[in-house]
């Protein structure tokens, strides 16, 4: 899969107008857009419609949703067409996983979100996490639920790039792993309100499949410019990438839904 081809740019702004600017702007520099709760409240399934004749290799649609299994189930259901990914928290548990992955069958590739990377370890005690899994970076406890979402029959996982390797080494390199919190040198966020951050050669090497680039890209004097910088770094990357890990070499079978959908690149 090329490079560019691995870059997410979140279109995080309320209005059509703005989202549609950036991707005719940025339609040529990137590999998916990525439309949140912001976006998707704003402007409801009908933006989707539109965004999956100019996008056709289709977009990320990340609402992370959390909820009972019927509940996300049907609310799946109700995707519009062009969707090649769409996330779901895998702390809901295995039985909610499972109903989501069941529901879309082979219409677009569900990721888990295993830990924020906003989140400190001081949030995740404070929420009730055993203080063993409230490490920095919380490798064991997105390890847990990278499994859960792996047993599940999921595509991959969100994670940050701290703790991209360990996944793939566990779980193999099919696993897709989507990787926030990306931050090219150079290029600070004000007010940053991610904590586990890298650069997209830092998370191509430990073994990203996509990084997501937002607030670095939208704010930059050129973000046509910082775009392309962005894909160089994911290049070079690549280019000195250890190799992935063996099939033989994952730690546990696969047992939850079977053939993934396809994706893009």
């Amino acid at each position: 899969m090329a490079a560019k081809k691995r870059l997410i740019f979140p279109l995080d702004v309320p209005h059509r107008e703005q989202a549609m600017a950036w991707v005719e702007k940025l339609r040529n520099e990137v590999g998916l857009f990525k439309v949140g709760l912001e976006l998707f409240l704003g402007e409801g399934p009908k933006f989707l419609e539109d965004l999956a004749e100019m996008a056709p290799e289709g977009y990320f649609l990340d609402l992370k949703l959390h909820d009972i299994p019927t509940t996300v189930q049907g609310a799946l259901r109700q995707l519009v067409r062009g969707a090649r990914f769409t996330t779901v928290h895998v702390d809901q548990g295995r039985k909610a996983l499972k109903a989501t992955v069941d529901a879309l069958k082979e219409r677009v590739a569900v990721l888990g979100v295993t830990v924020l990377t906003s989140l400190t370890p001081a949030d995740l005690v404070a929420q009730g996490i055993d203080p063993r899994y409230a490490t920095d970076p919380p490798i064991e406890l997105v390890l847990l639920r990278a499994g859960l979402a792996y047993e599940a029959g999921c595509a991959g996982v969100v994670c940050a790039g701290s703790e991209a390797r360990a996944v793939k080494e566990k779980f193999g390199d099919d696993f897709l792993v989507v990787c926030p919190g990306i931050r090219p040198s150079g290029a600070p966020v004000p007010a940053d309100d991610q904590r586990r951050i890298m650069t997209p050669y830092e998370a191509i090497q430990a073994g990203a499949d996509y990084v997501v680039v937002g607030r670095p890209i939208r704010l930059a004097p050129d973000p046509v410019a910082r775009a392309r910088e962005v894909v160089a770094d994911i290049a070079r990357g690549l280019a000195e990438r250890p190799s992935p890990p063996k099939e033989s070499e994952r730690s546990r079978p696969r047992t939850g839904a079977g053939k993934k959908p396809s994706l893009p690149g």
